[in-house]
């Protein structure tokens, strides 16, 4: 840095500007590009890249051959006219955005390795000179990880959570796997609906003396006390008995999903078909024989314990990690560009999105049904947004400042964990895991051993 680049940041320090005029001069596969890199407020960089004439038209070249077949110039087949009469007939512009598209995406990598710049977010480009014979500029807005300031994070004071196991909840749990054997049986004629029963109706519904489009079924199986349609329909249900009809009084919530039916009184005209119930199993020896690998309810008992404490055991270890990771996110300082806010918000649309292709939505369509809108949605995920870019960015600090260490024994004893949670053989997995697969692990470790740091260190 030369003394009057030195004068410079020291007179707009002031403003948090710092230029940091650290011009690089390079040439790597052909590359020849000059970088000058600006800090800005706000967790911002600025880039102001040139790249020289022949790039560029290495640019223009691909660009053209790319893009050939559209063009379509008088006393040319489409397609066969050369780049000149292109040039000429359209204008050299014609080729600009696809040339800058061509070579930009590896310069802007490059530009960022060099400078040890990690962005957290797409870049805001910028043109400033561009044309045939001339060099390209460009000015990229990156934003890159805020700086944290870490508090308090050694000797942290959380209260120690256990959750013991109750003989109710082990009972709970053999009567949820009796519930998953029951026999379903069709009840004699003079048997009434109970809660729990199963009725097989036929129904429609009237809103205003009129049918509504969705409010018909035949044969509908319809669990009482499953909650499944609008409240108080499966109540008006319980007494009836096979071949009764009825009239069923109800109101559609507020928020229902069709805003035509929303908050309006309907009546279904129900008759019932038939009435199944279900048929459980003796909680007994045998019972255990043909649900487990057990001889003895006695052991089943006791398995059933054993996991039941093992589940017990990682839910109060994670919650004593979360209230750990919290506290010390309360005890940092960080402020969150709104471009990494945007970023990670926009990862979560994208999950919803493709849940939803499997459903056969759009998310447009899923906007319509839970009567709301892109910005609504959007704003749903942002405190976990938050809270989880937070997290990252205190754990990246505090296993930077406690160089801690991860060894490859580490890495592989992440991947068998990972593969034995998907099932799979975990010597096979670590076998087969590519370089990209290690760095993830690698990657996540960082996590799991700042978690860990934080916890041996508790008070």
């Amino acid at each position: 840095m030369s003394n009057k680049s030195l004068q410079k940041c020291l007179e707009n320090i002031d403003k948090c500007v710092i230029i940091l005029e650290c011009i690089i001069k390079y040439k790597k596969e052909g590359i020849k590009m000059n970088v000058k890199v600006e800090k800005l407020e706000n967790s911002q960089v600025k880039l102001t890249i040139t790249v020289d004439e022949e790039k560029f038209e290495e640019g223009m070249s691909k660009a053209f051959f790319k893009n050939a077949k559209y063009f379509n110039v008088p006393g040319f087949r489409k397609g066969k006219a050369p780049r000149a009469r292109v040039e000429q007939y359209y204008g050299e512009q014609v080729l600009y955005e696809d040339a800058f598209n061509e070579i930009v995406p590896e310069i802007y990598e490059n530009a960022l390795k060099e400078n040890d710049i990690e962005a957290v977010a797409r870049p805001d480009i910028d043109i400033t000179q561009i044309g045939k014979g001339k060099e390209l500029i460009f000015e990229a807005i990156v934003t890159v990880k805020p700086e944290v300031e870490l508090g308090k994070y050694k000797g942290i004071k959380i209260e120690k959570k256990e959750y013991p196991v109750s003989d109710e909840e082990v009972d709970k749990a053999i009567k949820e796997m009796a519930e998953k054997n029951a026999r379903i049986i069709t009840c004699e004629d003079d048997k009434i609906i109970e809660k729990g029963d199963t009725a097989v109706i036929d129904f429609e519904g009237f809103v205003d003396e009129k049918a509504f489009d969705g409010g018909k079924g035949e044969n509908y199986s319809l669990e009482i006390g499953s909650n499944t349609f609008i409240p108080g329909f499966e109540d008006q249900l319980i007494g009836l008995k096979k071949g009764e009809e009825t009239d069923v009084n109800v109101t559609f919530p507020e928020n229902y999903f069709s805003k035509e039916l929303a908050g309006k009184p309907a009546v279904f005209k129900v008759k019932v078909n038939e009435i199944k119930t279900k048929e459980y199993p003796e909680l007994d020896d045998e019972f255990a024989k043909d649900v487990s690998e057990f001889d003895t309810l006695k052991e089943l008992k006791e398995d059933t314990r054993a996991h039941i404490e093992e589940d017990n055991a990682k839910r109060a270890k994670y919650e004593m990690e979360e209230e750990a990771i919290n506290e010390v996110i309360k005890n940092s300082k960080v402020e969150i560009p709104k471009a990494m806010l945007d970023a990670e918000i926009d990862g979560y649309v994208h999950d919803m999105e493709h849940r939803l292709e499997h459903q056969g939505l759009s998310l447009d369509m899923y906007l319509k049904m839970m009567n709301t809108d892109i910005v609504d949605f959007r704003n749903t995920y942002k405190d976990k947004a938050e809270h989880n870019i937070l997290t990252r960015l205190v754990l990246e600090n505090i296993f930077k400042v406690e160089k801690i260490e991860i060894t490859d024994e580490d890495v592989t004893n992440k991947l068998s964990e990972v593969a034995r949670e998907y099932g799979r053989d975990a010597d096979e997995f670590v076998a087969k895991a590519t370089d990209a697969i290690r760095d993830y692990a690698r990657e996540e470790l960082k996590y799991d051993l700042a978690v860990k740091f934080i916890m041996d260190n508790l008070k």
